[in-house]
């Protein structure tokens, strides 16, 4: 009998980072399909299992076997404490490219300014295991209860002071809160299970996808440029535009003229394209990219 196709069994995380990571995967070459109300999505790669499940869940469904891979958190899989093995480091996020942070905050007007003021003291949070070893870590003695969401009203009527998520901290500041301290500072990660990571086909399928995430992400923001230019402006094209110090040259068929190719940030391109113009440069050409591997 012939034998079965192998598959890896690769979870999503549903939610607030679940367009940013399809988006992510599709820049690397995956193209993921998601229903409505699927929880199985399917890609242009059969090789995938594909899984939709909670953030907050995934590096628990790892620890146990139950799938190969995933994309989580950080913060979720120090909360769930278990034993993965970190392929990549993924900077990027629900809404903007800064990472997630946990904070301690308590109102505008509370007492609280420093974390031992919080001993005897009562914290809402959905992060109850990162608080609790912050707590532990530093010596204070405080009561921790889960909250199920919309943490930030809990204060101060029933709770004294919150750990929450924030990107930008504009709704801190919206709801007249305080950051006090910053528990933990999160990127989505990419991870393996310790099984995944012993199985050579596993692991070597597991490191490609790693790779191809990271020159997505690599990419990011950035545009390839290319044009024709009389051979005689390079030198001041080069002193004059920092960001094409380390441009590809070549010789073109037309005697006196050279082509050149770069990679440079799209926000200066608008900067830059008038000034190739007045070097001379002919035939310039913008065009986007999916992954930079270094």
């Amino acid at each position: 009998m012939p034998d079965s196709p192998r598959t890896l069994r690769f979870a999503i995380p549903k939610g607030s980072l679940e367009e940013p990571t399809i988006e992510l995967l599709a820049k690397a070459g995956y193209e993921i399909y998601v229903s409505s109300r699927g929880l199985r999505p399917s890609s242009n790669d059969s090789e995938l299992d594909l899984y939709l499940i909670r953030a907050q869940e995934i590096g628990r469904y790892l620890g146990q076997g139950f799938i190969d891979c995933g994309i989580t958190g950080y913060d979720w899989a120090y909360e769930n404490g278990v034993d993965l093995i970190d392929l990549a480091e993924l900077p990027y996020s629900r809404a903007t490219t800064r990472p997630t942070k946990w904070v301690l905050v308590v109102p505008e007007d509370s007492p609280i300014r420093k974390p031992e003021d919080l001993e005897g003291k009562r914290i809402a949070t959905e992060g109850v295991g990162i608080t609790q070893r912050y707590l532990k870590e530093r010596g204070i003695q405080a009561e921790v209860e889960f909250s199920w969401g919309a943490t930030e009203v809990k204060v101060p009527d029933l709770v004294d002071a919150i750990v929450d998520v924030t990107e930008t901290g504009s709704s801190i500041k919206a709801n007249r809160l305080r950051i006090v301290d910053t528990l933990l500072t999160s990127f989505p990660h990419f991870y393996a299970s310790p099984a995944a990571a012993a199985d050579p086909w596993k692991k070597e399928k597991m490191d490609r996808i790693a790779l191809l995430l990271k020159a997505a992400l690599c990419a990011r923001g950035k545009v390839g440029l290319k044009m024709n230019l009389p051979a005689d402006r390079l030198p001041e094209l080069i002193e004059k535009l920092p960001s094409l110090r380390r441009p590809t040259i070549s010789q073109l068929s037309e005697e006196g003229w050279v082509a050149v190719e770069t990679v440079i940030d799209e926000i200066v391109v608008r900067d830059i394209i008038p000034e190739l113009k007045r070097l001379g440069a002919e035939g310039i050409i913008e065009y986007p990219l999916n992954k930079i591997v270094p």
